[in-house]
């Protein structure tokens, strides 16, 4: 008997890939907004991204490619129905968010002692906008990586059910191309 030939789809839910494209669409703008503004006043732009640490934005990608990198384990430990496997790849990838939260508060805090204002000139208020931004969003990765491993610990996930951290998945990994775009865009490029 021939076996019927499974046609590819795209891994997650419809609506989380609806919701990447929308936020997709919306951090387009800003990355737009800010490439134009820094074409208009190049001074102030090159004043403003001389203050910001190529290191931390670097440690920043570095957290987000390992915990994009934990929850494609995590997906595929629960396809293999590993789900203690997959619960640990779910923790490393919580980590790597906290990771992110953690250092970019950081930097934040130090913005705000050394006396930044958010608002000053069009570099510090896209700068705001854009990181702040992603700041929520990896807020809110890190809220579906705690939930789903919270699940995972009691073994809801396996072969026939793994669509929540499939999604997940995608939602972490659109945060994470976001950042490779917004770390070289407000960071490198000067």
């Amino acid at each position: 008997m021939a076996e019927r030939a499974v046609a590819p789809r795209l891994a997650g839910d419809g609506i989380v890939w609806l919701l990447v494209l929308a936020e997709l669409l919306t951090f387009g703008l800003l990355f737009v907004s800010f490439a134009f503004a820094r074409w208009r006043e190049p001074e102030v732009f090159a004043q403003g991204q001389a203050v910001l640490s190529l290191h931390t934005g670097a440690l920043n990608t570095l957290l987000l490619v390992a915990a994009s990198w934990a929850a494609v384990r995590a997906v595929r430990a629960f396809e293999a129905d590993r789900g203690d496997i997959g619960a640990h790849w779910l923790l490393v990838a919580l980590a790597g968010a906290v990771g992110f939260l953690i250092v970019k508060s950081h930097e934040f805090v130090g913005k705000v002692q050394a006396g930044f204002d958010w608002a000053t000139d069009a570099f510090t208020l896209l700068y705001t906008l854009l990181t702040g931004f992603h700041f929520l969003h990896v807020v809110v990765g890190a809220i579906v990586f705690a939930l789903l491993w919270r699940k995972a610990r009691v073994g809801v996930y396996g072969r026939d059910h793994h669509m929540g951290p499939a999604s997940g998945a995608v939602f972490w990994h659109m945060v994470d191309l976001l950042w490779m775009v917004l770390f070289p865009l407000v960071y490198v490029v000067r």
